[in-house]
Parts: C-alpha cells; sequence; structure tokens
C-alpha cells in the first residue's frame, strides 16, 4: 500500500519552478531516497507533504490525508526531523520532549513512559537532565529522532539526518533508520551522501531542476544510466571486446589491453570465463556492484554535455 502519493504536484515562486509535475508512490514500511544538489525540489516537496508550503497545482496525500486540509492529522501521524534541529538550549533533553508530549496532548503517565523509551533508544537516558545547549551535533540528531518516536508515527521523514555527523556517529544513526524500517516505518530520507542513501534505501528518486528525473532501485538506474546493473572487472588476453559485447546481457564493453570492464543487466562471469579460457586466457574474474555515486556522476555529466 502507498503511504505516500502526488499527482502532478508542482511548486512556483513567481517564474522559479521549485517543483514540477511530481508524480511519485512510496509504499508502507518502505526507505525511499530524495537525492539532488541543493535547490533540486527536495525540500519543497518535503514542506508539501507536511502541509508547510501550498502546491500551486496537483495534489498530494499521505497516509490517505491531504496536507493542506489537514495538516494537524498529518503532522499527529508523520516524525519530521528538519535538516536543522531546533530545541531550547536551555532546557534539559527530557523537559524538551516533555514540552512535545504537551503538545501532543498525551497524558501524564504515557508521556513519561513515552520519553523514557524514545531516551533509552537513542541512548541518551543517561545525559536526560543534562541541558541540549551542552549536546554534540550527534546528540542533538538522536534527540531529535527520539522526537519523532514520541508520536509513535507510520511515516518519518529526515531531512539530511548525517549532515555533519562524524563517522562513527553517522554510522550509529543509520543502524538507528534501519531499526525504523525493522518496525514497519515508511522513512522518506532527503541527502546527498550517495553511499549511506545506497545502503539502507529500498527505492531512491533523483531530482533535477525541480523535476524526477530518475526513480528506482540502484541497480535498476546502474542500468539505465551506466548500461548495466553488474560490473564485471576480466583481466584476460587481449581482442576479446567484441565477443564479450555480443553476450547477452551485455550493456558495454571497455577495453583497455588485456583489462575488460563488462557493465551487464545480469550476472555474465561464467560466459565471460568461456569466452576467456577458449580464445585465450584467463587471469582474474571480479564481480562489483556499481554506486550510486557513479549512476549520480554519470548522469549529471550527460546532462552537461547535452546542454
Amino acid at each position: 500500500m502507498a503511504v505516500i502519493v502526488t499527482r502532478g504536484l508542482t511548486k512556483r515562486y513567481g517564474r522559479v519552478v521549485a517543483v514540477e509535475d511530481l508524480n511519485l508512490e512510496v509504499a508502507e514500511g518502505e526507505v525511499f531516497g530524495l537525492l539532488g544538489p541543493n535547490g533540486s525540489g527536495k525540500t519543497t516537496t518535503i514542506l508539501m507533504l507536511l502541509g508547510l508550503t501550498e502546491p500551486t497545482s496537483g495534489e498530494a496525500r499521505v497516509l490517505g490525508l491531504d496536507p493542506m486540509r489537514e495538516p494537524l492529522k498529518v503532522k499527529a501521524k508523520v516524525g519530521y526531523l528538519p535538516d536543522q534541529v531546533g530545541f531550547y538550549g536551555e532546557l534539559t533533553a527530557w523537559e524538551n520532549l516533555r514540552y512535545t508530549t504537551r503538545l501532543l496532548g498525551l497524558p501524564e503517565a504515557e508521556a513519561k513512559a513515552r520519553i523514557e523509551e524514545v531516551l533509552r533508544r537513542m541512548g541518551l537516558w543517561e545525559v536526560r537532565d543534562r541541558r541540549v545547549s551542552a549536546f554534540s551535533r550527534g546528540m542533538r540528531q538522536r534527540l531529535g529522532l527520539a522526537e519523532v518516536l514520541l508520536k509513535r508515527p507510520k511515516v518519518a521523514i529526515l531531512d539530511e539526518p548525517t549532515l555533519g555527523l562524524d563517522p562513527e556517529a553517522a554510522r550509529e544513526f543509520l543502524d538507528l533508520i534501519k531499526g525504523l524500517k525493522a518496525e514497519g516505518i515508511t522513512v522518506l530520507l532527503s541527502s546527498h551522501l550517495l553511499h549511506q542513501v545506497q545502503e539502507i534505501c529500498d527505492r531512491v528518486g533523483l531530482f533535477h531542476k525541480g523535476r524526477l528525473a530518475l526513480l528506482g532501485r540502484v541497480e535498476e538506474l546502474a542500468a539505465r544510466v551506466l548500461g548495466g546493473g553488474y560490473e564485471i572487472l576480466v583481466e584476460a588476453s587481449p581482442g576479446l571486446k567484441e565477443a564479450f559485447q555480443a553476450v547477452e546481457g551485455v550493456g558495454r564493453v571497455e577495453a583497455a589491453g588485456g583489462r575488460y570492464r563488462v557493465l551487464a543487466t545480469r550476472d555474465v562471469r561464467a560466459e565471460l570465463a568461456r569466452i576467456a579460457v577458449a580464445q585465450g586466457e584467463l587471469l582474474a574474474l571480479a564481480l562489483r556492484r556499481p554506486s550510486l555515486d557513479e549512476v549520480y556522476a554519470h548522469y549529471f555529466k550527460e546532462v552537461a554535455h547535452a546542454a
């Protein structure tokens, strides 16, 4: 079941088109990555999904609700972690979350139970009485996710959640996001850190100048942009490029002497090995999945070339 749906969603600021004709569905329990350079439309899309900015045209539904007509109902079921988490620095972690539970209208006993639950889960229980002004960025991000979980949301929207974190803190935060998926929470993740997105996202959407240019699993995007979702590196006798290229499923072959880089839509190692042995010798064979960074770089290189 799709929990986020947009149809022709468009946002213009005068003559500037921030988001244009966005058609998107995000399934229940999916981790979906919104990718793209600054100004490509990611944050504007998020704001429209939350009812924080009004579309120029088109429509959006979040958990079946219209964010513009029912913004409070959407916010009650959707947790949002912005790129800049805002807390009252003079208050403690506990006091900040207690303020949030009051806004949510939770009874005293339930509020205390939920606060303890999320602080322990985020590893912040021991610092619950410390002022947030003394928190590191990583601790603030954890507190932000704790605030998201207070709602027990069905959807979590995270805007650049690991930006500015050191590698260890980023790794821990990614594990927390994986935990959300394990609970069946749908996650919409906006980020430009592509290796992280590839690690945790089921599908990704690449924005370019307000339009959704590419959509799918990383393997599918690699097949479309690079010519194959499988990259096979071969060391063998020279002169095998045409024979490798003729194998079913091979999209592109790059050759430099006896070194070959084969991009294919399936794992063709067995066929390549047979050809190499039959026509000379096979020295090495390795399979590597193309990275999202390569897809991203190649796509924008083609866009620049076309322009």
